[in-house]
């Protein structure tokens, strides 16, 4: 089942069904849904659709695996080209609407010189006829985004660009449609907004039943695909270290540096700018404070990545000794509820990001954490979600419960607030997961219905 991306498949449609040239680059992380896509946009072309994998082998081994599914995919006896351009002058030829895909694009890249595969594939976009629509699809996201920069052969020759990202946690919200507010919650705390992890989830089986079948299990689903896929990926040229220090939380730059220590030689800052190219984790700041280098940190991006960072990794050889259910139970279960009270922070902000993109909140200048100093309590800290409005600050008070928030506890909160020195806000507000037990003009209530609202798609 094809779910969410409309904006994205219109956009690919639109492309396609185009009358003239269509060179389109799509990328993304793996298993974020380009390759679904990309069918299911293709379902509405008239015409010939070729999808060819690109192999890690030599140029001209891909440009031969490439002339065989063209050949096969247009019924016509087996042919040898020399060249890419060569290949795409005889499918222009043919006077066919034909859509060539070119999938994990990255491999073919690399199996030249740099650019040289580049200027190959400049050359076939520039003499692209109308009636020959062409795809690269890729996973390498840093190597993906090099076509995008002005000293590449490709700069400047796209049609559409399309990045795919993992879904919000409103868009996984639709995998598990039967679920309760919580429970919708607390899968996205745990399993995150990629398509192919959110389409292994069990809705009818409780979320231990989940996490124990899925991630803790040696043989999970999603247990290979992290420790095959995106361990290997990141073990091949950065320092695992980084993700285990971060963890469900969030760490400066000097305590990442401190937790290296004696083997960082230098390479740190280079390795989380890569990091955060690839999207496996995000640098921070207080939006009061976005200057202030002190105040940046660093978090892992994916909820699955960091679940498995937090719980599992250097615990594999304790998980199998006491099994998965006593694991879960002792290791799991007595923090799980500050794992996804973090989380819901993070939700919360998304909420907002919704309100504005579909116009129900429009005079929101920028959301985030702020950053407050306190000389006279000796205390500093940072508030995880704040609006700036054109007139002051909103506070929202994030709470993951099982059970209304009650109004002494949002008085209680408020008059905290008030007596923190250096902070000045317009308004408060709390966002609860259960609700509340009142109502309020005083404050803004936001609950877990609020959050999951349609209005908000």
């Amino acid at each position: 089942m094809f779910l969410n991306r409309s904006k994205e498949l219109q956009l690919l449609r639109d492309q396609l069904n185009s009358s003239g040239k269509s060179a389109v680059l799509v990328y993304g992380k793996r298993r974020i849904g380009k390759s679904f896509l990309i069918a299911e946009a293709a379902r509405s072309f008239d015409g010939i659709v070729i999808n060819h994998l690109c192999a890690q082998t030599t140029l001209q081994g891909n440009i031969e695996l490439l002339c065989r599914s063209v050949c096969a995919g247009l019924n016509l006896p087996a042919m040898h080209f020399d060249t890419l351009m060569d290949l795409f002058s005889f499918i222009a030829g043919l006077n066919r609407k034909v859509l060539i895909i070119l999938d994990e694009y990255s491999y073919m890249k690399e199996s030249g010189t740099k650019h040289e595969v580049d200027s190959y594939i400049q050359s076939v976009i520039d003499r692209l006829p109308g009636h020959v629509k062409l795809i690269l699809c890729g996973s390498y996201i840093t190597v993906m985004t090099e076509l995008l920069e002005e000293g590449n052969p490709l700069f400047g020759r796209f049609t559409e660009i399309i990045h795919l990202e993992a879904f919000d946690y409103f868009e996984s919200a639709d995998f598990y449609p039967g679920n309760e507010i919580n429970r919708k919650i607390s899968n996205y705390a745990v399993f995150g907004g990629s398509p192919y992890v959110l389409s292994q989830i069990n809705s009818s089986k409780s979320l231990k039943e989940n996490i124990v079948q899925l991630i803790l299990r040696d043989t999970g689903i999603l247990r290979v695909y992290i420790e095959s896929v995106i361990l290997k990926e990141i073990q091949k040229a950065y320092d695992i270290r980084i993700f285990q220090a971060i963890g469900n939380g969030k760490k400066r730059y000097s305590e990442l540096n401190d937790h290296l220590s004696g083997s960082n030689n230098g390479l740190l800052d280079k390795q989380l700018k890569n990091l955060m190219n690839m999207e496996m984790i995000e640098k921070t700041f207080p939006i009061n404070r976005p200057a202030d280098k002190k105040k940046q940190f660093y978090e892992i991006r994916d909820n699955l990545v960091r679940f498995y960072f937090t719980y599992l990794f250097g615990n594999e050889s304790l998980i199998f000794r006491l099994g998965e259910e006593a694991f879960y139970e002792s290791y799991i279960r007595p923090t799980l509820n500050e794992f996804i009270s973090r989380r819901f922070e993070q939700m919360v902000l998304q909420y907002f990001r919704r309100l504005s993109v579909t116009g129900q909140m429009t005079d929101i200048l920028d959301f985030g954490t702020y950053w407050y100093d306190d000389p006279a309590a000796h205390k500093n800290g940072e508030f995880d979600c704040v609006l700036k409005r054109p007139d002051g600050y909103d506070f929202v008070e994030c709470k993951y419960y099982t059970k209304p928030m009650s109004e002494r506890e949002c008085e209680k909160e408020e008059q905290q607030l008030k007596e923190m020195k250096g902070i000045t806000f317009r308004k408060i507000g709390f966002a609860c997961s259960a609700g509340f037990s009142f109502t309020s003009d005083r404050y803004d209530l936001i609950d877990g219905e609020d959050l999951f609202a349609e209005k908000n798609r």
